[in-house]
């Protein structure tokens, strides 16, 4: 007979329920925003420099794409913003957790200290990245594939075969380093979420089960997403110009020298109210939408067994 504490220390750290809910609130919110991210993307990656077609400013790259493709132009790239998003959440919440028991207390909800919370953020990051890498690059080829020019790639599938054949195994990770760089984001985003909650918590006197409603919740994970987005961006914009087919850079430094030398700091945060305005409410979408099916399904299925 197996030990009873073992088996349920180990039920306590590694709880599919943060994967299932991570992976709702990711699906939602991007079926929702894409076309949000669409218009980032090929803001932030127009320099001036290629045949590409230019924008004068969000408004006009949302409109022009609306003009020349209609809504299935919006939503050009959706497939794999759709599987990158949900497997991102769902396993970047399922890490997140599995590392804070670890190395908290003991308990299920753990309040660790700031270093600890920017390790279980970065390290989460990464291993979420390490699997996700070679759909963030489809996606941000999809996205890229504009109207007024012959299209390269059928989908998803072709856009990873393609990428395989001409670039290797390599080609799957362009933008990987920076990528890592981005787990900042993430750690500084849920570092400041998870300390919302539990200066709300022991302000009103609630205990680690308890539900927040829609506003509490949207309130706090704005706030964090804002926060963290505001100082992490430019390393969106470096990644999303490794990964753009129109344009070849020698790395990460080759980007930064030739955006500073052609558009000096601005360049950097090209893109970043189109991102704010995306991301803002995508992250309270999927913020809410995690709260509430991770709470139905561990503390709901609890309450009911025991009624």
């Amino acid at each position: 007979m197996p030990d009873k504490k073992i088996t349920s220390d180990v039920t306590k750290t590694f709880r599919y329920e943060h994967l299932v809910a991570g992976l709702s609130g990711g699906v939602t919110s991007t079926l929702v925003l894409h076309p949000l991210d669409l218009i980032k993307i090929r803001f932030a990656v127009t320099d001036g420099l290629t045949s590409r077609p230019k924008y004068k400013s969000l408004w006009h790259c949302g409109t022009t794409v609306w003009k020349l493709g209609g809504i299935r132009g919006l939503y050009s790239g959706v497939t794999p913003n759709i599987v990158g998003n949900g497997l991102s959440w769902g396993l970047y919440f399922f890490y997140y957790n599995t590392f804070k028991v670890l190395l908290g207390d003991g308990s299920a909800n753990p309040h660790l200290t700031v270093p600890k919370y920017l390790l279980c953020g970065c390290i989460s990051g990464s291993m979420t990245l390490a699997l996700t890498n070679p759909i963030w690059i489809t996606k941000t080829r999809l996205c890229l594939e504009y109207e007024t020019q012959n299209q390269r790639y059928r989908g998803m599938t072709h856009a990873l075969t393609v990428l395989y054949k001409e670039d290797g195994f390599k080609g799957l990770y362009k933008g990987f380093v920076p990528g890592l760089v981005g787990t900042s984001h993430g750690a500084v985003q849920f570092l400041v979420y998870e300390n919302l909650k539990h200066w709300y918590r022991d302000k009103h006197g609630h205990g680690v089960d308890y539900k927040m409603g829609a506003m509490e919740c949207i309130l706090m994970s704005a706030v964090s997403k804002m926060i963290a987005a505001s100082s992490t961006y430019p390393y969106q914009v470096v990644r999303a110009r490794l990964q753009d087919q129109h344009q070849r850079y020698n790395g990460v430094i080759d980007v930064v020298k030739k955006t500073w030398k052609n558009e000096t700091w601005r360049g950097f945060y090209k893109g970043l109210g189109a991102n704010l305005l995306r991301v803002t409410p995508a992250c309270c979408i999927t913020f809410y939408m995690y709260e509430s099916v991770s709470h139905y399904l561990i503390h709901g299925s609890t309450a009911n067994k025991s009624s």
